[in-house]
C-alpha cells in the first residue's frame, strides 16, 4: 500500500454479560437453549466469549469494528482449517443482531489447551519449528481471493507506519526509562525495510494468548479475527514475544524469512512491546522483559 491508512478512533465497546449471550443462543439456537452458558476465563478484548455446554463457545463482538471479523471468519476458516497443520477454530454457526445486542456473532467447537508461555512449552525449538511449519502451511494457502488489510484486521499485513504514532508516543513517554536511541533506530530500521509486495495469507496476531499447548507442545491456533491476505511480517513478531534464542533461530530458519522482513517483524514487535511498557504492573514487566529480547538480538541480526 501506497498511503499510511487511518486506524480512526478508539473502538466504543459495549457490555456483554453471561445472561444476554443465554438468551440469545436460546432464541436463535433452540436445540442449544438448555445447555449451561458461562464466562470463559481471561476470555480476550475484542469479543466477550462464553463456554456453552462442555463443547463449544460463543464469541459476541465487543465493538463495531471487531464485528468486521465474522462474516471473514465464517467464510475463510473453512477454507483454510483443511490445509493447516494443527486445530483452528472452524464456526459452527452464526448468530444475527438481536434488540439488546447489535453485532452479527459465532458459535465456535471449544478447542481445548493451555495457554502458551515460556515455563509451559517442553522444547523451545520443537515449538518454534511447529510453529513455524503451521505458518508456511498457511502461507502456502491460495492467496488470490483473500480479504486485503482493512479496518476489520486493523490493517495488518499493510505498512509498519499505520502504527508510527502510537510508537512514536510511547517513545516519547519511556524517555530516560529505556534506551530510546537503540529503539528509534530499530524501529526505523523496521520502517525502511522493503515489502517485496507477494501477497500470503497472515494469522495478523500471533500471540501466547491465541496458542495453545497440550503437553507442552503445539496443539492449536486460535482467534483469526486479524487474519487476511498481504505482508506477513507481523505473523514473525511472536520471534521477540515468546521465542527463546535458539528457538527464534529455528523459527526463521524454518520459515525462510528474508532480511526484510525479518527487519519488518522486529519492528511489529517493537511497537507491541513499547506499548505494553508505557503501562503498569505485570503487562508492563513484560514489556520489558521482550524490549530486552530485542535490544539483545538487534546488533546480531
Amino acid at each position: 500500500m501506497t498511503s499510511t491508512p487511518d486506524l480512526g478512533p478508539v473502538p466504543r465497546r459495549i457490555d456483554v454479560d453471561a445472561e444476554q449471550a443465554r438468551r440469545l443462543i436460546g432464541e436463535q439456537f433452540p436445540q442449544w437453549a438448555d445447555l449451561p452458558v458461562r464466562p470463559v476465563a481471561h476470555g480476550g478484548w475484542d469479543n466477550f466469549t462464553f463456554h456453552v455446554g462442555d463443547g463449544m463457545v460463543a464469541r459476541l463482538p465487543s465493538a463495531a469494528e471487531y464485528a468486521l471479523a465474522v462474516e471473514k471468519e465464517h467464510r475463510w476458516l473453512p477454507v483454510l482449517a483443511p490445509a493447516l497443520p494443527l486445530p483452528v477454530p472452524v464456526p459452527l454457526a452464526k448468530g444475527n443482531p438481536a434488540a439488546d445486542y447489535p453485532f452479527s456473532w459465532s458459535v465456535y467447537p471449544w478447542l481445548d489447551g493451555e495457554t502458551a508461555r515460556q515455563g509451559r512449552i517442553s522444547d523451545p525449538v520443537r515449538f518454534a519449528l511447529d510453529l513455524a511449519g503451521f505458518l508456511a502451511a498457511l502461507q502456502d494457502v491460495d492467496a488470490a481471493d483473500g480479504p486485503r488489510p482493512g479496518k476489520h484486521n486493523w490493517f495488518r499485513g499493510a505498512t509498519l507506519r499505520t502504527y508510527e504514532g502510537s510508537a512514536e508516543r510511547a517513545l516519547t513517554a519511556l524517555d530516560g526509562e529505556i534506551d530510546v536511541d537503540l529503539a528509534r533506530e530499530i524501529w526505523q530500521t523496521a520502517l525502511a525495510a522493503r515489502w517485496d509486495g507477494r501477497e500470503v495469507w497472515f494469522h495478523g496476531d500471533v500471540a501466547p494468548g491465541n496458542l495453545l499447548l497440550a503437553g507442552g507442545e503445539l496443539a492449536a491456533v486460535i482467534d483469526f479475527g486479524t487474519c487476511g491476505v498481504g505482508d506477513p511480517s507481523c505473523d514473525t513478531a511472536i520471534a521477540w514475544t515468546l521465542l527463546t534464542a535458539e528457538g527464534r533461530r529455528a523459527f526463521r530458519s524454518r520459515l525462510r524469512v528474508d532480511e526484510g522482513t525479518w527487519a519488518r517483524g522486529r519492528g511489529w514487535a517493537l511497537w507491541k512491546t513499547l506499548v505494553a511498557c508505557t503501562r503498569t504492573g505485570a503487562e508492563a514487566a513484560e514489556g520489558h522483559r521482550v524490549l530486552g529480547e530485542i535490544f539483545a538480538e538487534y546488533p546480531t541480526a
